[in-house]
């Protein structure tokens, strides 16, 4: 990274914090603005004592609700050799819960099991189940604990972990009301006072290729017992990464998982708990990396499982099915260094090799252009320059619509012409994913030639409309929950190194030219989930992205104006629905990119 990234940084960040402080007040007044910057500091700031814990009125309605008919909860708890100080809390945050339909099934295999019996018996509640077992691995003991459990959904408790007081109440609640096979939660992490957790773990919606890359859903999980019964429980040969391959053979089962946003366990850190990393139990990796292949072996989808880029993190290669051709659509307007740079970068560090090139220009009047796009053709006969001239003014979106008019390959990969391709791996990187089922669309990682991030995905929502994930975190960086090193769903990805399915682009009917320049990229993504279609992201296709030069500024006059009426198409076209991206938490800040948090809890249903 360059010497002066940190300060450029930094000074990016004022002006744009400058320029939000001054848009809040030019629309909701000065004094709200001073009551944002203030939020901010506390966030920043200011006391995390029970945060994440429910209010005492919220338990208390608990309490007194009528749950006949509702399902018995059995929780698993196997045990060996924890602190009994540890065990003692993890008892008491059970008996504590405001749901009373449930049963602890506890398989002790510890050296001193009658200690831990002893503190179980003092409770003296017909709902805690003990039994003592041969130390088989915390797979097969977990499997003791179901075989003595009667209802009708089990959960998974470490034997040093604490549950939220509501913890049952709200699994059986969304299962009364979700019908769900699979429900997993929000988690918080902290080393000795559940009071003062040291993060919030705040997941996204059922996300399967993250999952693939990282076991985003830990704790708390509720699975129907018939489901686990049939798949015959945890794998012994999967101990380190047991509830890992669990839920992806419960997956396989149900399809979907339904999420809780709330924070209903809390996982204790301590130099033995894989919260701390994998390097706390270093055959973990192993064991994942073996669920994950055994997962592919099983749904018949070719790959290979290697390492990811950061510890407890993973990677499939997917076989690249054949040899597909790939269009590249690249508009143009004058700025020929730029494409000069992006069109040399691509053929010399592309390593799949079966593309053709579509430059589409559009409103260039200099002889050097067009002198430029008869060198170009010459020195690569893959390139052609096709001429669009049925508007005056720029629009992304007719340019991009034309140019699938003309492509010849079954994926279209469009391309800013003020990109730069960094590894040769890039559009291989791409392809393999746009060939898996129901992909409609891959966005890359775009930096700034600064060497921060410029994309790693798009958030809606994010300053009223939407925003890019981890904008400005320095290259290198893992991101919230490893979010800007995995392959993940996203609600969208920018247009400027976006891979499209053919079948897809068409099933949506193209880019809306409603939008001109801004938005319809996000549009576009959105109009793909609503069919049905997924949407990644890859960290592992990097390109450079010199933002919008050929563009010009949306800061002032009609460009302005356009880019403002843009912004309320958007929103008069998906409402409220915007503001509730599947795979961001409304936990997480809404006014940054950086997954902070709120800086104040959310109201959720």
């Amino acid at each position: 990274m360059p010497q002066d990234a940190p300060k450029n940084l930094k000074k990016k960040r004022n002006r744009e914090l400058r320029a939000y402080f001054r848009e809040v007040a030019r629309n909701e007044g000065f004094f709200a603005a001073i009551g944002r910057t203030l939020r901010y500091f506390r966030r920043r700031h200011g006391s995390r004592r029970g945060r994440y814990w429910p209010a005492a009125s919220v338990l208390a309605t608990q309490r007194a609700a009528n749950f006949e008919g509702w399902p018995r909860l059995s929780i698993l708890v196997p045990v060996y050799n924890p602190q009994p100080r540890y065990f003692e809390e993890m008892l008491a945050s059970v008996q504590k819960q405001t749901y009373p339909g449930w049963q602890l099934c506890i398989a002790d295999a510890s050296d001193d099991a009658a200690t831990y019996q002893a503190m179980a018996e003092q409770y003296a509640d017909e709902r805690i189940v003990y039994q003592q077992v041969p130390n088989e691995g915390i797979a097969a003991n977990t499997n003791r604990a179901a075989a003595a459990a009667t209802g009708q959904y089990l959960l998974l408790l470490d034997h040093d972990d604490v549950l939220s007081p509501d913890a049952l109440y709200e699994m059986a609640e969304n299962i009364i009301r979700t019908k769900a096979g699979f429900l997993y939660s929000d988690e918080a992490l902290f080393t000795d006072d559940v009071m003062l957790p040291t993060a919030g773990h705040f997941k996204p919606d059922y996300s399967p290729q993250y999952l693939l890359n990282v076991n985003y859903i830990a704790h708390l999980v509720a699975i129907r017992r018939d489901i686990f019964t049939k798949l015959g429980g945890l794998r012994s040969e999967c101990d380190g990464a047991q509830d890992h391959d669990l839920f992806l053979r419960v997956l396989e089962e149900t399809g979907g998982a339904e999420h809780i946003r709330k924070v209903l366990y809390y996982w204790r850190q301590h130099p033995q708990s894989t919260s701390t990393g994998v390097d706390a139990k270093p055959y973990v990796a192993d064991a994942a990396k073996k669920a994950i292949a055994d997962h592919l072996e099983r749904t018949g989808v070719r790959g290979r499982v290697v390492d990811g880029l950061f510890p407890s993190t993973y990677k499939v290669d997917y076989d690249i099915r054949g040899l597909p051709l790939v269009s590249v659509i690249i508009p143009n307007n004058e700025h020929i260094a730029d494409l000069d740079r992006c069109i040399r970068t691509l053929y010399a560090k592309t390593s799949h090799r079966h593309f053709e090139v579509l430059v589409v220009e559009n409103g260039s009047k200099t002889v050097d252009t067009f002198n430029y796009y008869q060198k170009l053709t010459a020195t690569y006969p893959e390139c052609k320059v096709l001429v669009y001239e049925e508007q005056e003014d720029f629009n992304f979106s007719k340019v991009c619509n034309f140019g699938r008019r003309h492509a010849r390959g079954e994926y279209l990969l469009f391309l800013n012409n003020d990109t730069e391709v960094i590894n040769n791996g890039w559009m291989g990187e791409m392809l393999q994913l746009c060939q898996l089922d129901d992909v409609g669309a891959v966005g890359a990682m775009l930096y700034y030639p600064d060497d921060t991030i410029q994309h790693a995905g798009v958030i809606t929502g994010l300053g009223g409309y939407a925003g890019h994930s981890h904008k400005y975190a320095r290259r290198g960086a893992s991101g919230y929950m490893f979010r800007a090193a995995c392959v993940q769903e996203v609600s969208a990805v920018t247009g400027a190194a976006m891979m499209v399915r053919r079948r897809a682009f068409d099933d949506v009917g193209g880019f809306d030219e409603g939008f001109a320049v801004a938005y319809n990229d996000v549009d576009f993504c959105l109009r793909l989930r609503e069919k049905g279609w997924w949407v990644l992201f890859t960290p592992y296709a990097e390109l450079y992205h010199y933002e919008s030069k050929s563009r010009g500024s949306d800061e002032e006059g009609p460009a302005k104006a356009r880019f403002e009426a843009e912004q309320q198409l958007l929103l008069g076209r998906y409402g409220d629905a915007l503001r509730h991206d599947a795979f961001y938490s409304p936990w997480l800040t809404s006014d940054r990119e950086d997954f902070t948090e709120s800086d104040a809890p959310p109201v959720i249903d």
